[in-house]
């Protein structure tokens, strides 16, 4: 595995007996224990994940906002310092560049929070479009972050730290958090990729390996254990949370994938992509992104193809055996003709056609 990059917390998880894969280039820890136990342990109590391999790219200047308002879907102007907004970045043809977390830090001073896969794609794509009196700076390898998700990750941090955390809402953040036993302030936002209540920290990253072990000692009391990215995938998977690469691609519009909530066409600003997005809005889009439920006994995994009769109508984004629901279960891109819940389709697994049907999303609601 020589030649894969790490995070600064490599050396915390292989002590903790992680079993590790390449992951995008990313030497990252795949189990602990088991994905089932995993998944199990953040859903009923909290589980602790390293994600640090995320980008992070600031954006400041007096034009930032205007500039801002022009690459994301999302309406910028409505935040202000303390608040953090999901949005995605967009091609012309209203394909996805990334989807994507920002946090106002100060006024005219944003903290972008990209997928590690996309860090440089992203950052060229933000330069390509640079205006006068913006600034954009990857700061990614300058940070760790740290999510600590699930029901006791509110009293599990609560142990560390002065500030009231019950007083930040979702989509809030504080700054300059001071933790017990850690070195350097964090950002402490409360977001997360699990479909339960959680926090996403960030902070240096020499006092990353600081902060792992301070969450994992003070957690001990409420069942905390680390997490690997098998559980990451399955917890954000049921909460039907997109992973860029299966729900969103370059030819998967943010509307065709049922985020349509993050893609202010009203705003005056036009952003890049808004006349495909506004038109799919208002008209519907060719295609949808449905849930499935396998009806025959078969996994639908990702890229296995969905027909109706012998016409191919789409294919699976995400698909495994829900932990929490015990079913076998699928996110897939249909016509959207498709869509409606119950329809009937055949799942090509292997070499045969198995029946499922269209079902609601998301499959796990807290």
């Amino acid at each position: 595995m020589s030649g894969l990059k790490r995070t600064p917390l490599f050396d915390e998880y292989k002590k903790a007996g992680a079993k590790t894969i390449d992951f995008g280039g990313w030497d990252l820890p795949v189990q602990f224990s088991s994905i089932k136990e995993e998944h199990e342990a953040t859903r009923t109590q909290a589980g602790l994940f390293d994600v640090s391999h995320m980008g992070e790219v600031i954006v400041e200047g007096q034009r930032s906002l205007p500039f801002l308002q022009k690459m994301l879907t999302n309406d910028v102007s409505k935040l202000e310092p303390g608040k953090a907004q999901y949005t995605i970045m967009c091609y012309e043809n209203g394909g996805t560049v990334d989807d994507l977390i920002v946090y106002q830090l100060e006024d005219s001073k944003y903290l972008l929070v990209i997928n590690a896969a996309n860090r440089e794609k992203d950052v060229q794509w933000l330069r390509d479009h640079q205006e006068e009196e913006v600034e954009i700076s990857d700061v990614s390898d300058e940070y760790v972050q740290l999510a600590l998700q699930g029901p006791r990750a509110e009293e599990t941090l609560q142990t560390l730290t002065e500030i009231d955390l019950s007083a930040i809402r979702f989509f809030r953040f504080e700054q300059g958090v001071v933790l017990k036993g850690v070195s350097k302030p964090a950002i402490v936002s409360r977001t997360g990729y699990t479909g339960e209540d959680g926090f996403e920290i960030y902070l240096p990253k020499e006092a990353g390996a600081e902060l792992w072990q301070a969450i994992l000692q003070a957690g001990e009391p409420f069942g905390v254990r680390p997490i690997g990215l098998g559980a990451r995938d399955t917890l954000r998977f049921e909460a039907n949370l997109a992973l860029y690469g299966q729900e969103l691609t370059a030819d998967i519009t943010p509307i065709e994938a049922g985020l349509g909530f993050a893609v202010k066409a009203k705003k005056e600003s036009d952003f890049i992509g808004k006349e495909v997005l506004k038109k799919q809005k208002e008209n519907g889009p060719p295609r949808k992104l449905v849930g499935i439920e396998m009806i025959d006994k078969g996994i639908p995994r990702t890229h296995y193809e969905v027909y109706d009769g012998e016409k191919q109508i789409g294919f699976v984004t995400t698909g495994t055996q829900s932990p929490t629901l015990g079913k076998n279960v699928g996110l897939a891109l249909v016509e959207a003709a498709y869509a409606e819940q119950g329809t009937e389709v055949m799942i090509q697994v292997r070499k045969r056609r198995l029946q499922a049907k269209v079902v609601a999303t998301p499959f796990y609601k807290r």
